[in-house]
C-alpha cells in the first residue's frame, strides 16, 4: 500500500513538472516528462507494483529466480564453450573431415628465378642456339622435379 502511494506522488509530481515545462513553450520535453511520469502510475492501474511487493517477500519466488538464473548460467557457459571449441560436434566433425581432404602433398622447394633453372655447368659468356629440342628442354626440366 506504502508503494502505490509513492508510485501516486511520483507521477504527480512528473506531471506537475511535465506541465511546468511545457508552459515555457518546451512541448518535446514536456511530452517525455509526462510519459516517464506515467509509467509508475500504470504500473500501480495493472497490478505490478503489488504483485513485486508479493514476490519481494516470498520464498518461493527466490527460490524461482535462483532457478531462472542457473539455468541463465548454464546457457551462457555452453555457449561459451561452443564457441571457443568452434560449433556443434557435427560442424567439428565435418570441419575435420575437410581439413583431412584440403591437406596437399608436400610441395617441392620453390624456383628461384629464370637463373636457378640453368644447370650449373653452363657459363652466361656462351649463348646457345635454340633448337627444337631446346624448345621444351625448361619444361621437362619442370615436371622431373616435380615427379611428373
Amino acid at each position: 500500500m506504502i508503494a502505490e502511494t509513492v508510485c501516486s506522488a511520483v507521477a504527480a509530481a512528473g506531471l506537475g513538472i511535465a506541465a511546468v515545462t511545457a508552459y515555457r513553450k518546451r512541448f518535446l520535453a514536456a511530452a517525455r516528462l509526462a510519459a516517464y511520469a506515467l509509467v509508475p502510475l500504470g504500473l500501480v492501474l495493472t497490478g505490478a507494483v503489488e504483485w513485486v511487493a508479493e514476490t519481494a517477500f516470498s520464498p518461493t519466488a527466490w527460490a524461482g529466480f535462483g532457478v531462472l538464473g542457473a539455468a541463465w548460467l548454464l546457457f551462457m557457459t555452453t555457449r561459451a564453450v561452443e564457441r571457443r571449441t568452434g560449433g556443434t560436434r557435427k560442424e567439428r566433425r565435418a570441419a575435420r573431415a575437410a581439413q583431412r581432404e584440403a591437406v596437399a602433398p608436400a610441395a617441392s622447394a620453390p624456383s628461384l628465378g629464370p637463373a636457378a633453372a640453368r644447370p650449373a655447368g653452363r657459363s652466361e659468356a656462351k649463348p646457345r642456339k635454340a633448337g627444337p629440342a631446346d624448345d621444351f628442354s625448361d619444361i621437362e626440366a619442370i615436371l622431373k622435379k616435380h615427379g611428373i
